[in-house]
């Protein structure tokens, strides 16, 4: 196969093109989107995002952003399931210079495969794609052939080459491997192939706002619901404030802190608030910090929602030094956010374990400095939504062998009766997705989290 010719799409004709095939520009915005994440590591929801996101996708209407974005889920979802039907279908790999023609099939594929999308109509849109594209143009009979074989097989196909596949980079799935086991490992990677459901932190009465949202309450008092039949905005109780959405691994954290009534206690790296949010129904007198000013407006407007008030601080937390030292502090650090990849598919192919490393390494200053913010006796809870111990107990370890004026304050069994199934054996939280196993797949699980406490000893 001689490889791609180089070039680009974007003159007025081929716009015109977009306009008269229905459907073809939203193929095209999916297309360059996924070759944004894939080839550029540029994260799906900045891409997606309404306001400031990719100019391809802005332009279209909000239809077709749903299209776009599903079906850029989907083909992250299934990378590696639909990358080896795809080879099975060429004489010999792409070249490494072919990455247009690579997005286009994956594209079409996702619809294939997984979307409500008429074959055809998948077929001859992809068919289009390529005949539009300099690079991708003598290809053509190519892309008809492999999707028109794919689809005439995918009923036979499909459901062998899912159970025979792990839908993850080399790297991530090692990673896995290594931390929880070949078993585990695998069990987490079947989670992400099924999308998250929505979570409800609610201010009281969970049994009641289960009923009114069509949902379940979890063992951890979280209401949960699969699929959301509107806009979080139009459902009850939003306007009201009586809750917010928060993986119940998310809320976890912040009950580790136990009675924290009139205690003044700070929330590090707060937006977008869902924990400050409670620490303060929590009775505490709370200081939200974050670095960036948008996150922190954002943070701002949440609170106002929920009828909720902070004293909120605007700075690099490496730089904070209050007059009085808090009697607490939450500490839920950045990290690669491999705990949330069935709600974020993009971030295996985003990220590399020099962004595990790199990240782990901010972690452990930001908790070094955190541990000077609370006063002797206080308590400290560091978390953080990542699934690899470097990031978590490895860190975690070595932060205590090497801080001797802080010590473990491991979390005791039966101390939260419903946080006991995800303590390990050092008095640590840890979540997977492979955890909190309920009647479907798609009402299971939780994000995966890591959190500890400790004390500073003077």
């Amino acid at each position: 196969m001689t490889p791609p010719r180089r070039g680009h799409s974007g003159n007025p004709q081929h716009q015109a093109d977009d306009e008269r095939v229905a459907g073809l520009a939203a193929r095209k915005a999916a297309s360059r989107l996924l070759a944004a994440v894939i080839d550029a590591r540029t994260p799906l929801d900045g891409l997606t995002d309404n306001e400031h996101g990719h100019p391809q996708y802005k332009a279209l209407d909000g239809r077709d952003r749903a299209l776009v974005r599903a079906i850029l889920v989907t083909a992250l979802r299934h990378r590696m399931t639909i990358a080896g039907l795809l080879a099975k279908r060429l004489e010999k790999p792409l070249p490494p210079n072919a990455t247009a023609l690579s997005h286009i099939l994956h594209v079409a594929a996702a619809q294939i495969l997984f979307l409500d999308v008429p074959d055809s109509a998948a077929v001859d849109l992809a068919v289009t794609h390529a005949k539009s594209d300099p690079r991708t143009t003598r290809f053509s009979g190519l892309v008809n052939g492999v999707l028109r074989s794919l689809a005439r097989a995918k009923q036979d196909e499909l459901a062998p080459a899912l159970a025979a596949t792990s839908e993850a980079p080399h790297w991530f799935s090692q990673r896995l491997t290594a931390a929880y086991g070949v078993d585990k490992s695998r069990a987490i990677l079947a989670a992400h192939r099924h999308e998250a459901p929505v979570d409800f932190t609610v201010k009281a009465d969970p049994e009641l706002w289960a009923e009114r949202l069509g949902g379940i309450v979890l063992p951890t008092r979280t209401v949960r619901v699969e699929k959301l039949a509107s806009n979080v905005t139009d459902l009850p109780g939003f306007a009201d404030g009586a809750w917010w959405v928060q993986d119940t691994a998310a809320s976890l954290p912040a009950r580790l802190f136990g009675d924290i009534s009139g205690q003044r206690v700070a929330d590090l790296c707060a937006a977008p608030g869902g924990k400050t949010a409670q620490l303060i129904l929590a009775g505490a007198e709370v200081t939200a910090v974050d670095t960036s000013k948008n996150r922190l407006t954002r943070l701002a407007q949440n609170l106002d929602r929920l009828g909720l008030a902070a004293d909120l601080v605007q700075t690099d937390l490496l730089d904070y030094r209050p007059a009085r030292l808090f009697d607490a502090a939450l500490l839920d650090a950045p990290c690669s956010s491999t705990g949330t990849v069935r709600r974020h598919p993009d971030v295996p192919w985003t990220k590399t374990m020099a962004d595990v490393e790199k990240l782990a390494a901010l972690q452990r200053k930001l908790l070094a400095h955190a541990v000077t913010l609370v006063r002797p006796g206080g308590r400290i809870v560091f978390s953080n939504c990542s699934l690899d111990p470097i990031e978590g107990e490895e860190l975690y370890r070595t932060f205590l062998a090497e801080s001797p004026g802080v010590i473990d304050d491991p979390i005791r069994p039966r101390e939260f009766a419903d946080v006991d199934p995800f303590l390990t054996s050092a008095g640590t939280l840890r979540t997977t997705p492979a955890d909190l196993a309920l009647e479907s797949p798609g009402i299971s699980g939780l994000d995966g989290f890591f959190a500890a406490r400790m004390r500073p000893v003077g």
